[in-house]
């Protein structure tokens, strides 16, 4: 399902340009609030990507921002009135069993010139064979409803359109040694879902290596993320999950923390050529496999 507009990418850039403005005239946040009447917290969640802004806000604090360009001031404001719609993941059927992060992660990869994937346990969502994500997300059956899984299933399922855009991203995935050894779905459907990472790789759609075991645990075995970067690395937001929580992340040192543990992991990997040989080696034995059931998930 492809994303019409993206309120989400149109608010953080929105927030971006009003900060960039607001400290190159050297204004402090209180200062500005005070200008326009408006409380301080109201200024703090319009920077921190947190609340919408009106069209007429928008005019109003760009003019004490001093940003009077015509066209900047019409794009922004533009901006500020996509960021008030919704999204298709916003419709009633999505919007009870998706989490914020979620919606808004679809809407950065769907606009990121640049992803950079990071995983210890499962193949990245977007990349997952439809009969892998099939089984991750059965595994959640005493925890979710048959309708939530469907719609989980669903939006898991539509993020590989990212693959398929006019002007794909760069898109790179460090995974962990150990997630070739852990054949999620019993060994056919693994060595189906390595099949269609070494496509990818070979159809030049991702950039992809291995991170071995010998990589210190204190580096490789934080949360899996994701650093979504659109105009650039200082314009990136972060998506990390864990077994229960996951969170959208803009905080620059964050973010900037993230991207520098990715080119870590990066340049301690197996090379492409190793990696892609770790990959089919780990497939012949897959397929060797006398057992081809699906295994279960606890």
């Amino acid at each position: 399902m492809a994303t019409q507009g993206s309120p989400a990418v149109a608010r953080h850039r929105l927030r971006l340009a009003l900060r960039k403005a607001r400290e190159a005239k050297d204004l402090t946040q209180g200062e500005v609030a005070a200008s326009l009447d408006w409380s301080l917290s109201k200024l703090q969640r319009i920077e921190g990507g947190e609340n919408s802004i009106s069209a007429t806000d928008t005019r109003a604090l760009l003019q004490i921002l001093g940003v009077t360009d015509g066209p900047t001031v019409e794009a922004l404001v533009n901006d500020a009135r996509q960021a008030r719609k919704r999204s298709t993941w916003d419709e009633p059927r999505f919007r009870e069993f998706l989490t914020p992060a979620m919606k808004a992660l679809v809407e950065f990869e769907s606009h990121a010139r640049v992803i950079r994937a990071f995983q210890t346990v499962l193949v990245p969502g977007p990349l997952q064979t439809p009969e892998l994500a099939r089984h991750v997300i059965s595994s959640w059956s005493d925890e979710l409803s048959e309708e939530e899984r469907a719609v989980r299933l669903e939006f898991r399922l539509s993020r590989r359109q990212v693959l398929a855009r006019p002007q794909p991203p760069a898109y790179l995935v460090a995974l962990d040694q150990s997630v070739l050894y852990r054949d999620v779905g019993g060994p056919a459907v693994f060595a189906s879902q390595l099949r269609q990472l070494l496509a990818d790789l070979r159809g030049g759609r991702i950039e992809l290596r291995i991170v071995p075991f010998r990589v210190p645990a204190i580096v490789a075995l934080g949360l899996p993320f994701s650093v979504m970067s659109l105009d650039g690395d200082d314009d990136s937001v972060l998506y990390r999950e864990s077994h229960l929580v996951d969170e959208l992340v803009t905080t620059p040192e964050k973010v900037r923390r993230h991207l520098q543990l990715f080119d870590l992991l990066w340049q301690q990997s197996f090379s492409k050529e190793e990696s892609e040989r770790l990959l089919e080696e780990r497939v012949a034995r897959l397929l060797e496999a006398p057992d081809q059931a699906p295994t279960r998930s606890t």
